[in-house]
């Protein structure tokens, strides 16, 4: 993935990058998930244990800027 100026950016970076700029525009970022599984490792490795967890919902995440919108922090 590229930029507009031919430089790499990583999905983390691109990530980083759209919440700075959501941040304080008063954004909804919602992610719908029908019946996905997720196998997280318990440990490093091929053979390591998994956990599975299923997700099938609505995961909404929202943005807030306080230092421009006046509140204060706790």
């Amino acid at each position: 993935m590229t930029n507009g100026n031919d430089k790499e950016v990583s999905w983390t970076d691109l990530g980083k990058e759209m919440w700075d700029y959501l941040t304080g525009q008063g954004a909804a970022i919602n992610y719908t998930f029908v019946d996905m599984s997720v196998e997280v490792p318990r440990d490093t490795g091929t053979d390591a244990p998994r956990a599975t967890w299923k997700l099938d919902g609505t995961l909404r995440i929202t943005t807030e800027d306080v230092e421009h919108t006046g509140a204060t922090g706790s």
